[in-house]
């Protein structure tokens, strides 16, 4: 009997010494889970960004472009305000956005594990990320001092520096930084430019139902606030009005006198259209002084007036004759000094940012003659000189005039004024080529010119801009011109970083020559195909249609204004009876009139 006791006592010392190792494992996993654990928090933590830096982190400067009476036309970048301290708005503003984002902020430790919880389950039964659970501390230390990228480390580290706020921080404190530097849709970011964005006003003084919307937009910026859509910022408004009723935050009365109360408008003094304008502005303002990491306002040149009766006729005209097959077009105007007033890049800047008015390339067609006319003008001609309006040949090229007719002995003003390709090209042949395309170059052309006779009837692919230039300087009697929309840039504070000094006077044409071509010019509109552009009152320039009518313009001026109107298809698809002699004649009469 003593055996088997014996092994009864192996046995359970065995199984003792199997339990000892058996522990000693686990406890070594687990060791070992804690060491990662904690080197992972200690990467974390040494890979957080730095906190000083963070707090005062540059941000995108805006920029703001302004009209010539002093209205926006756009601002790009990042719209900061003055900071407003949460103890200086009214307790509704507060409660609104507390109550909305993070109802137990005042109770959690940066980290709200009901919340969390919450959430979490909402978001498993929908099998989708519906709700979310990250606090107001949370998100401050998110957006001041990490990146959008999603992963598990920058999830611990938002952690970090939430637990790091509340310990640094006061409530208060915690909520000021929140309340200054959340994004709050139309590139503004913090409650002061909100609410003088939406409402114009101070966020001290806006009233409940606006303090619901700008919490409502924290949902989702660009969706809810009152410019992308005011019925559904109003809508979003009312759940967070809701919610604090169910609070104790507003009695039933209250709620109802809320949704009655009104919003603040949006000032209605912003420019209209001036969009294209505003990115070409843009894209210089780097050329003028630099890079920068302070807000700044560009005073430009344009006339808000004109501009925005620019836009007007050129989309109702192309509206008006879709059956024409004309679906674009762009307008440039100058004064003779070469500032721009009005620059229309074409009818729907939300459905195409191409500026048709600087960057698209099309063909002048007879708005080009103006070049060989000066040309010859130059080597002696005069406008009563006699020149051929005869059919001719070169290489195999048989150009021909638009009526398909030819008429003998014309004098220079009368082929300028009824168009004659034929009398054109005789006279151009009679001129060096290269003469021409250097007056072209002169007066304002930038794009590549071929050394073709086909040249001189404007198959060579120009700019919108480049024409209005050129025919400027004519309008500035010789003198070049050189468009520009820029007059001064200063900071928010008001210190001026660059004022437009006006440049010396060039002059690249004679002046007799410069009067000889705008007494002809003058002859197209009132006895030439450019009649429709009448003004009852001095006026010259000249109609251009290009092969097929792919592009149809008038190019012109007065005493005062200079405007190139181009009208066609992306495509370069033919239109249908639109020609440089109707609708851009039309359009041009209008708007300068």
């Amino acid at each position: 009997m003593r055996k088997p006791q014996k092994r009864r006592k192996s046995t359970k010392k065995r199984e003792s010494k199997q339990r000892v190792k058996n522990r000693i494992r686990i406890l070594k996993f687990i060791g070992c889970l804690v060491i990662t654990l904690l080197t992972y928090l200690a990467y974390c933590a040494l890979t957080i960004p730095n906190m000083s830096e963070a707090i005062n982190r540059t941000r995108l400067p805006s920029t703001t472009i302004i009209a010539n009476n002093g209205n926006e036309i756009q601002s790009y970048g990042t719209i900061y305000s003055e900071v407003v301290r949460s103890e200086e708005l009214p307790q509704y503003v507060v409660d609104a956005i507390v109550y909305t984002e993070d109802r137990r902020f005042y109770q959690h430790f940066g980290f709200d594990i009901i919340s969390f919880t919450r959430a979490m389950l909402t978001n498993i039964f929908a099998g989708r990320y519906a709700q979310g659970g990250s606090t107001i501390t949370q998100q401050v230390a998110k957006n001041l001092f990490l990146t959008p990228q999603k992963s598990i480390r920058r999830k611990v580290q938002e952690l970090m520096i939430a637990f790091w706020l509340e310990y640094k921080f006061s409530k208060e404190q915690i909520l000021t930084l929140y309340l200054n530097r959340v994004y709050l849709g139309a590139g503004t970011y913090g409650i002061e430019a909100a609410s003088q964005k939406y409402f114009q006003k101070t966020s001290r003084d806006i009233n409940i139902k606006e303090a619901a919307v700008i919490a409502g937009m924290l949902k989702a910026p660009s969706r809810y606030n009152p410019i992308a859509s005011t019925e559904r910022a109003v809508e979003r408004a009312k759940v967070v009005l809701k919610i604090m009723l169910e609070h104790g935050l507003l009695s039933q009365s209250d709620y109802q006198k809320v949704l009655n109360m009104p919003l603040g408008k949006e000032k209605n003094t912003k420019v209209h259209d001036g969009a294209y304008f505003a990115d070409w502005i843009y894209a210089q303002v780097n050329d003028y002084i630099g890079e920068r990491d302070n807000d700044i306002y560009v005073l430009t040149t344009l006339d808000q007036n004109l501009q925005e009766r620019a836009s007007k006729i050129l989309e109702e005209t192309i509206a008006y004759n879709k059956n024409k097959n004309v679906s674009q077009g762009a307008v440039v105007i100058l004064d003779k000094y070469g500032a721009i007033k009005a620059m229309v890049g074409g009818i729907n800047y939300n459905k195409s940012q191409f500026n048709r008015a600087v960057q698209a390339l099309r063909q002048p067609g007879s708005a080009f003659k103006p070049f060989v006319y000066i040309t010859a003008l130059q080597k002696g001609y005069k406008p009563d000189s006699i020149i051929k309006d005869t059919p001719l040949s070169i290489k195999g090229w048989k150009p021909e005039n638009a009526d398909k007719k030819y008429y003998g002995d014309v004098t220079l003003r009368h082929a300028l004024a009824k168009s004659l390709n034929l009398a054109t090209i005789n006279l151009a042949e009679q001129l060096s080529i290269k003469d021409i395309i250097r007056n072209a170059r002169r007066m304002g052309i930038t794009t590549p010119l071929q050394n073709s006779p086909s040249l001189a009837l404007g198959t060579m692919e120009v700019k919108v801009i480049d024409m209005a230039a050129a025919y400027a300087s004519l309008a500035n009697k010789g003198f070049a011109v050189y468009p520009y929309g820029i007059e001064e840039i200063y900071t928010r504070d008001g210190y001026q970083l660059y004022q437009r000094i006006t440049p010396d006077k060039i002059s690249i044409l004679d002046k007799e020559n410069v009067r000889n071509l705008t007494s002809m010019l003058e002859s197209v509109i009132n006895s030439g195909t450019g009649r429709k552009a009448a003004l009852g009152k001095f006026a010259a320039g000249k109609t251009g249609t290009s092969q097929d009518n792919r592009d149809a313009w008038f190019v012109g001026y007065t005493n005062e204004l200079i405007a190139a109107v181009w009208l066609g298809n992306d495509d370069n698809s033919p239109m249908i009876g639109v020609s440089g002699a109707n609708l851009p004649a039309e359009i041009w009469r209008k708007i300068i009139n």
